[in-house]
């Protein structure tokens, strides 16, 4: 079996969580020697000892803090594009991307966040594996106000939105439907125990410690779903399996790292950037499971409130920038185009911090232009001294 699936891993503190995905693959039989494991993290971790739990799982995998992705953006002769990772930013799990677009015998990427668990009752690379390889049946899920709540399924009994849901779509009218899957690009994993949501919604569950009140089961869920075409979704990069093709338009952007303060909205925005292209190529998104168990560590809600202010009004109108335009897309990088350029040049002067899509845009037009210098001269055999062989 070749080693065909990148995991990216962002961590500075809970690495060890990848024992449980490990043991989790060894129970249901996924072959590890299928994965190759790039943890994500920062000078002032111990990438010593993580380069010795991925030793001792036996499973293949990279370290990257700050100096050695400098030093690989330097080796590859990219040294101009080292600006479109962010410093001490969840929205480092770009360097995964451009890592995967490097070494072309990834077909297939996965984000795990390290608060997070695997259920033992799923497969759970197998699972993912298997979604994007779906060809069945599966509910379809639409909205009067054009955006789908990831957990519409129970939310009369916990009225929960998730991060990055417009507020202005709140209280939405649903419908349901069954569609027939033909090409899944994306499979998007859900959570219990915390749920994924804002600092103000937190907040108003009455919870100063950043994770809510009211938390969320497995019988908060009720299968796989997709949002139909014309619909938008929160994508939350915690529990997701990707196809290479969508890295184009899947760029998660300049977050934390920048003048305007805006944090928080890298994976939001770029799941509606996927979407969008998804629906532009006939492409599926699939959400369900497999689940993941969420134990967001306490910290202040109004740290997160201070991150997000900067940026909520932008997240009431950036899927509005990108649904009009690529309506003559026809491939990836042509979606991808097409929506870094209207973020590029468009005037967002009416809105706070509109300057910041601008930001955005010209940041995700390098990105284009870093991933075609990449093509050019893959890296496959990888080129790195700092790998964790079994």
């Amino acid at each position: 079996m070749k080693q065909d699936v990148c995991v990216i891993v962002p961590t500075i503190r809970e690495y060890e969580c990848m024992r449980a995905y490990f043991d989790n693959a060894r129970e249901h039989g996924f072959d590890l020697d299928r994965l190759f494991v790039l943890l994500v993290t920062e000078d002032f971790c111990d990438t010593d000892a993580m380069e010795r739990m991925l030793d001792e799982e036996g499973v293949d995998g990279a370290v990257y803090d700050g100096s050695r992705r400098e030093a690989w953006f330097e080796s590859q002769g990219l040294s101009e594009f080292s600006h479109l990772i962010p410093a001490a930013s969840h929205a480092q799990t770009s360097f995964g991307l451009l890592y995967m677009w490097a070494h072309p015998r990834f077909e297939r990427g996965v984000f795990i966040d390290d608060d997070t668990l695997p259920h033992d009752e799923w497969d759970f690379f197998g699972r993912h594996m298997a979604n994007l390889d779906r060809t069945d049946e599966v509910e379809s899920v639409r909205s009067d106000e054009r955006w789908v709540n990831v957990l519409y399924q129970n939310a009369d009994e916990h009225g929960l939105y998730p991060r990055g849901y417009p507020y202005s779509a709140m209280d939405e009218d649903v419908e349901t439907d069954r569609q027939e899957l033909t090409d899944v690009v994306a499979s998007q994993g859900l959570w219990t125990n915390v749920p994924d949501l804002d600092a103000v919604r937190i907040l108003m569950d009455g919870d100063l410690q950043g994770q809510a009140q009211t938390r969320t089961g497995k019988d908060d869920f009720e299968g796989d779903f997709v949002a139909e075409p014309g619909q938008y979704l929160t994508v939350c990069s915690m529990n997701l399996a990707f196809e290479r093709e969508v890295v184009p338009a899947f760029y998660q952007l300049p977050m934390d790292d920048n003048e305007w303060d805006v944090g928080r909205f890298d994976d939001i925005w770029s799941g509606v950037f996927l979407k969008r292209a998804a629906d532009l190529l006939d492409k599926d998104v699939v959400n369900g499971y497999p689940l993941c168990e969420h134990n967001k560590a306490p910290r202040p809600t109004f740290d997160d409130l201070n991150n997000e202010v900067p940026g909520l009004e932008l997240n009431e109108h950036v899927w509005e920038v990108v649904d009009a335009v690529g309506d003559d897309a026809d491939s990836w990088r042509a979606a991808a185009d097409a929506m870094a350029t209207a973020l590029a040049t468009s005037d967002f002067g009416d809105w706070n911090n509109g300057a910041f899509l601008n930001h955005c845009g010209e940041y995700w037009l390098d990105w284009l232009d870093c991933l075609t210098e990449l093509a050019e001269s893959p890296a496959d055999p990888p080129r790195d001294a700092v790998v964790a062989d079994d």
